[in-house]
């Protein structure tokens, strides 16, 4: 009991401390992204993209922005928030989905037959699957530690406040959890329930990195100004605080 009141205190503080509208950005691109994926961008014999990897980056900027100020623990927590709160739509949707009714698509279709099969499609899809959920809940955690304790090494030898330390620990750290991530999902999703082989497994996860460090790239000047004004603004000096009194 008193680990869970501990825990309970830290997220208390790090919720009051992290500015809410990077929480939210976190939170909605995992929520988003993981619907996203049940769609495909591009596929061919030997790779498949999804249409998750345009708001997969968002998540591994705001970690980063928030390892960089308050510490890889602190990232490391949001993560698992957004993880338990992606959880809990999931369930939602998929209640949703067995509920009956007709979603509007319906209406506009051109007969009952082909209005009832959009509605079975967009049912399934929110309704999602179960191991969906659970590679990608794994995938995400497994991704999160390596990502926020990779940046926070990087950070101590190469950071020096400039953009140049910003970007050498964020965009090496996202490079590595983004592979992590993308073939812990591969593996244990689409080798497993959609017969990839072990070639697609591998290609998928580096292509679907390339492409979604190339995305961070592009938006980390943003985030380095985001995590300045953060420290110019002394932002979450509660929680950082608290942080070196219990160290």
């Amino acid at each position: 009991m008193n680990a869970v009141k501990r825990i309970y205190e830290d997220y208390k503080i790090l919720l009051r401390s992290v500015p809410s509208m990077v929480t939210t950005m976190f939170v909605l691109s995992v929520v988003c992204m993981n619907l996203l994926a049940s769609k495909e961008l591009y596929r061919s014999e030997f790779f498949c993209l999804n249409c998750g990897l345009a708001l997969s980056w968002i998540s591994f900027l705001c970690m980063d922005c928030i390892c960089k100020r308050f510490g890889p623990k602190a990232a490391t927590k949001i993560s698992v928030l957004a993880m338990a709160i992606n959880v809990g739509c999931v369930i939602v949707f998929k209640l949703l989905s067995m509920a009956p009714g007709r979603w509007a698509a319906y209406y506009s279709s051109a007969d009952a037959a082909t209005g009832e099969a959009i509605s079975a499609g967009i049912d399934s899809t929110f309704g999602g699957a179960w191991y969906v959920v659970v590679g990608s809940c794994t995938a995400m955690f497994l991704s999160t530690i390596v990502n926020s304790t990779l940046n926070h090494f990087i950070g101590k030898k190469a950071d020096k406040g400039g953009y140049g330390g910003f970007a050498t620990r964020s965009l090496i750290s996202t490079c590595v959890a983004q592979w992590v991530d993308n073939f812990v999902f591969s593996a244990m999703v689409s080798h497993v329930f959609f017969g990839w082989n072990w070639t697609q497994v591998l290609i998928c996860s580096t292509t679907s990195m390339f492409i979604e460090l190339l995305l961070e790239a592009v938006f980390s000047p943003m985030g380095y100004r985001i995590s300045k004004k953060w420290e110019k603004e002394n932002v979450g000096h509660k929680y950082l605080e608290k942080m070196a009194s219990a160290a």
